[in-house]
C-alpha cells in the first residue's frame, strides 16, 4: 500500500466494481494476457443477491472461459413457469429444453448472484488476480498516455494507480459515470421491489418458477439449490398510505402464504430496492468506459440485467486486448458503444412495456392477466416458432450487431453482425461435436462449412487466421449457413464478415483495411 505521491503501480486496465460485470471483464482480459487491477469498495461479495437468471448467451461466453460446466453444475435448470390465479395453478409452461437445437445450453438457469460472484472470484484468483476490497476510486484524470486514478483505502490511506484504460463497472450509482459527468436520462419505477430468501414448504417449492397474476403488484417464486429454499421476488406500488421503502417481510408475507400456498419456515434475509430505467448518453469517453449497470438499468423482467452487463464486458474485453497487444487500432474501441448502446436502449424500452402490462392496475389489465394470459400463453408456447422466438429473445442469443461498422456481408440467412449459429453432429463413436469448440481460443478465426475455395488456406495462413473446416451436414442449412460459405468469426463468437463465395480477396481486404493483425494458428479440421 502506497501513499499518494510514492512509486505508483502500473496496470493496463483498472476495473472499478467487482460484481459479475467487472469480474467477467477481468477474467476475459486476464485470459488474453492483459494485466488488470479490479477494486471494490465493499468488504465482500453481496450477501443479498438480486440477479438469478443466467441465460444461454452468457453460458456460451462462459464456455469460452472454461467455466460453463461449473456454473451449470451449481445452478438449477428451470423446468417450467407456472401461473397462479386466485390461489390455484392456472397454467404451466414447460421450459426444460425450450431452446433445443439453438445452443449448447437450451434452458434457463437459476444461479444466485452471490454464489455466482464467488465462483468468478475463485476462477480469477486461480489466474493470479485478487479483488482489492475496501478500495474506492476517489478521483481520476486522463493524459495522452493513460489514466491516473487516486484510490482510497478503508484505513484512510491513498494510492495512485496509473493505467492505460479505466472501466467503470460500479453499478447504478457509478463513481466513474459521475466523474465523467455523462448524462443518464430516464426515470424511476413507482414500485418498490423486494427480495426474500426463505425456507418454505408448499406446492410452489420445487425446481420451477411460480408467478402470481392476481393483483397489480408482482410476485414470483424462484427455486434455489438447497432443498426447501426459495427466492421470493415481488413489488409493492409506492403510493400514499402504503409501506414503500420501509417495507419489512411482515408487510408482504401474507400474499405468498395465501396466494401460492407457501408455508414460511424461516426468513434468511429480506431486502428492498428501487429500480430505474435509464441509459447513458455515451458508453465511452476517451480512455474511460462504462459497463453494465453503470451504463444502463431497467426493470428486472426477464432476468436481463446481469446478463446484459456480462455481454458488455465480453464485447469490450476482446477489443481492449486487441488494442493493447497491438493487433488493432484504437478506433476499434469506438465499436463498443456503437454495438452495445443500441441493444441497451431497445432492452429498456422492451422491459418497460412488459413491466407496465404485468403491473398495470385497473379491471382491463387484471382481466388480461388473470383470464386471457393463463389460457393463451400455454397455447402459444406449443408453436415451435413462438418457442424459438421467445427463447432467442430472452436468452440473448438473438442479439445482433448488423448495424456495426465491423459487420459486413451475408451468406445464407447469416449476415455480418449475427451471432455464429450453433450446429453439432454425431461422430462415428456416437459422441457429439460442435462448431463452438474452436471459440475457446478467444481469437479471430475463419469458419467454412463445406469445401473451401481454392486459395483460402494460403490467404488465412498469410493473414495469421486459424481456418476451421466443417464437413457439410443438412443441419447447417437449417441453421442458416451456406455450403462453401466463409464466416470470419470475432473473438466473442459474432460473425464479422459473411461471404457466400468464400472469396480470399474479400477476406484479406476486410482484415487489412481495418488494420487488424489476428494471432497466427494452424488450421483445424472438423
Amino acid at each position: 500500500m502506497n501513499d499518494a505521491g510514492s512509486q505508483t503501480p502500473q496496470t493496463q486496465v483498472l476495473i472499478v466494481g467487482a460484481g459479475p460485470t467487472g469480474l467477467v471483464l477481468a477474467l476475459w482480459l486476464t485470459k488474453l494476457g492483459i494485466s488488470v487491477r479490479i477494486i471494490d469498495k465493499t468488504a465482500g461479495a453481496a450477501p443479498f443477491s438480486r440477479a438469478l437468471a443466467v441465460h444461454a448467451r452468457t453460458l456460451e461466453f462462459y464456455r469460452q472461459l472454461g467455466i460453463a460446466a461449473d456454473v451449470v453444475g451449481q445452478g438449477i435448470k428451470v423446468r417450467a413457469v407456472n401461473f397462479w390465479v386466485r390461489t390455484a395453478r392456472a397454467a404451466r409452461v414447460p421450459f426444460a429444453q425450450i431452446g433445443e437445437g439453438l445452443t449448447p445450453f437450451p434452458f434457463v438457469l437459476d444461479f444466485a448472484q452471490d454464489a455466482h460472484e464467488r465462483l468468478l472470484i475463485e476462477r480469477l484468483g486461480g489466474l493470479g488476480v485478487t479483488v482489492e476490497r475496501r478500495t474506492e476510486l476517489l478521483v481520476f484524470e486522463e493524459s495522452p498516455s493513460g489514466m491516473r486514478a487516486t484510490l482510497g483505502r478503508s484505513d484512510g490511506s491513498a494510492e495512485i494507480c496509473e493505467a492505460t484504460y479505466l472501466a467503470g463497472c460500479d453499478g447504478a450509482h457509478s463513481t466513474v459515470r459521475e466523474g465523467l459527468a455523462i448524462g443518464f436520462p430516464g426515470g424511476t419505477y413507482t414500485h418498490v421491489f423486494y427480495v426474500a430468501d426463505v425456507e418454505a414448504d408448499g406446492a410452489s417449492v420445487d425446481d420451477e418458477v411460480h408467478v402470481d397474476l392476481d393483483v397489480a403488484d408482482l410476485l414470483a417464486v424462484f427455486p434455489m439449490r438447497d432443498t426447501g429454499r426459495v427466492r421470493l421476488v415481488g413489488t409493492v406500488r409506492d403510493e400514499p398510505g402504503r409501506h414503500g421503502g420501509d417495507l419489512t417481510f411482515e408487510d408482504v408475507r401474507s400474499r405468498p402464504i395465501e396466494q401460492l400456498k407457501l408455508t414460511i419456515k424461516k426468513v434468511n434475509w429480506f431486502s428492498t430496492y428501487r429500480v430505474h430505467h435509464r441509459v447513458v448518453t455515451s458508453f465511452r469517453r476517451g480512455r474511460v468506459f462504462l459497463v453494465g449497470d453503470a451504463a444502463h438499468i431497467h426493470s428486472p423482467v426477464g432476468g436481463q440485467g446481469m446478463n446484459t452487463g456480462i455481454g458488455d464486458s465480453v464485447n469490450l474485453a476482446w477489443k481492449l486486448a486487441a488494442v493493447l497487444n497491438g493487433s488493432a487500432k484504437d478506433d476499434l474501441l469506438d465499436s463498443y458503444e456503437q454495438e452495445r448502446i443500441v441493444f441497451a436502449r431497445r432492452l429498456v424500452a422492451t422491459t418497460d412495456r412488459v413491466f407496465d402490462v404485468a403491473s398495470s392496475p385497473g379491471p382491463v389489465a387484471a382481466y388480461v392477466r388473470t383470464r386471457i394470459a393463463p389460457r393463451l400463453v400455454p397455447l402459444l408456447i406449443r408453436l415451435s416458432a413462438v418457442r424459438r422466438f421467445l427463447f432467442r429473445t430472452v436468452s440473448q442469443i438473438g442479439i445482433s450487431y448488423r448495424h456495426s461498422a465491423l459487420s459486413v456481408g451475408s451468406a445464407g440467412t447469416i449476415r455480418g453482425g449475427d451471432r455464429l449459429p450453433w450446429v453439432e453432429r454425431v461422430q462415428s463413436d456416437a459422441s457429439f461435436i460442435d462448431n463452438f469448440s474452436p471459440l475457446a481460443s478467444m481469437h479471430w478465426q475463419v469458419h467454412v462449412y463445406g469445401e473451401p475455395r481454392s486459395g483460402l488456406r494460403a490467404c488465412c495462413t498469410e493473414l495469421g487466421l486459424p481456418l476451421q473446416l466443417f464437413a457439410w451436414t443438412p443441419g447447417m442449412k437449417r441453421a442458416g449457413l451456406v455450403n462453401g460459405g466463409l464466416y470470419l468469426v470475432r473473438p466473442d463468437g459474432y460473425v464479422a464478415l459473411a461471404d457466400a463465395g468464400s472469396d480470399p480477396e474479400r477476406l484479406s481486404q476486410y482484415i487489412t483495411t481495418r488494420g487488424l493483425a489476428p494471432a497466427s494458428n494452424q488450421p483445424v479440421l472438423w
